[in-house]
């Protein structure tokens, strides 16, 4: 059974180490800060300056001026702290966040990341991606594994404006995890109850499967 996004956001939780800063994108990835496992210390940082984001708030205990970059109203942790974008975007440039969690409408077999823009289409501004696709050590996505025409969205090479170059690390989708390598990807886990031929199925660029895939614990 493929995983829904709260499923995705688990899964990369369990990707999230003791004193890390994590930079979560729009989308999918600001679902990971309600599932942190429990016994560690995670600082989240937004790009429209805040350092110390807890979960979201619950229905009725919102506050309209506590948001993140996404413009969701969030909830912050003791000790947060709120600072302009020039500070933020100096810790993102700095290489002081340990990592970044992205949506995207691409990923190649290379690692190229495509999650902007699509052409004719009017959006607002890259916002913080590139800064983050280009200063980033580890970047995982999160993202559904085809479009909603059921088309791939784990291509040879992306069709899309690039946001950055072979950048990304690992991607968590609803039917599987991978890991990008110099061969393509690496298929690490499957969703439970989703075979490794469904997936080879639904991946246009070079999948490789090497023995047993586990299933996905979440």
């Amino acid at each position: 059974m493929a995983l829904d996004k709260i499923g995705i956001a688990k899964r990369i939780a369990k990707e999230v180490k003791d004193g890390y800063y994590v930079n979560l994108g729009i989308g999918i990835p600001t679902l990971v800060a309600n599932y942190v496992p429990e016994g560690i210390n995670v600082e989240f940082q937004s790009e429209n300056g805040v350092l110390g984001m807890g979960p979201f708030p619950f229905e009725g205990e919102e506050d309209a001026d506590v948001i993140n970059a996404g413009k969701q109203t969030i909830t912050t942790l003791p000790g947060a702290s709120f600072f302009d974008s020039a500070m933020s975007f100096s810790m993102i440039r700095g290489k002081h966040v340990d990592l970044t969690i992205l949506g995207a409408m691409e990923v190649s077999e290379e690692g190229d990341i495509a999650n902007w823009k699509i052409p004719g289409k009017m959006v607002k501004g890259m916002g913080g991606a590139m800064d983050l696709v280009a200063s980033a050590e580890n970047i995982i996505v999160a993202m559904m594994h085809v479009n909603k025409a059921g088309e791939s969205k784990l291509l040879k090479k992306c069709s899309l404006p690039l946001t950055g170059v072979r950048c990304v690390k690992k991607i968590v989708t609803e039917l599987a995890v991978l890991e990008v390598t110099d061969q393509g990807f690496k298929l690490l886990e499957r969703a439970p109850g989703v075979s490794v031929e469904y997936i080879q199925s639904v991946t246009e660029g070079n999948l490789i499967v090497e023995g047993e895939i586990l299933e996905m614990d979440v």
